[in-house]
């Protein structure tokens, strides 16, 4: 399966929220006192991980932010790309 055919989805044990200017992922089913444990996302990860909902694709995904974001479709799929592999680094996401 290319990546652009690929679906995500969230992993319940993380919830993501807005506070002040920042986009904040904690998992809670970890000790949430330790901030290791609480990652901040950037605009751009922040609405990634509110497009991913287990039905978009990558490439679905993608189109979205075009046409948000001013930028190009390669750098975009690259931003994408990393941060995807991120978010399943940490365990927030998985490969449907």
């Amino acid at each position: 399966m290319d990546a652009i055919d690929r679906r995500y989805r969230k992993n319940q044990d993380f919830v993501g929220r807005r506070i002040a200017d920042e986009y904040i992922l904690v998992p809670i089913r970890e000790k949430t006192a330790d901030l290791r444990s609480i990652f901040t996302l950037n605009e751009t990860a922040a609405r990634i991980w509110e497009l991913i909902d287990g039905k978009r694709t990558v490439g679905e995904i993608k189109a979205s932010l075009l046409d948000e974001y001013e930028t190009t479709g390669p750098e975009l799929e690259a931003d994408l790309q990393t941060i995807l592999a991120q978010l399943e680094s940490i365990q927030s996401i998985s490969q449907n």
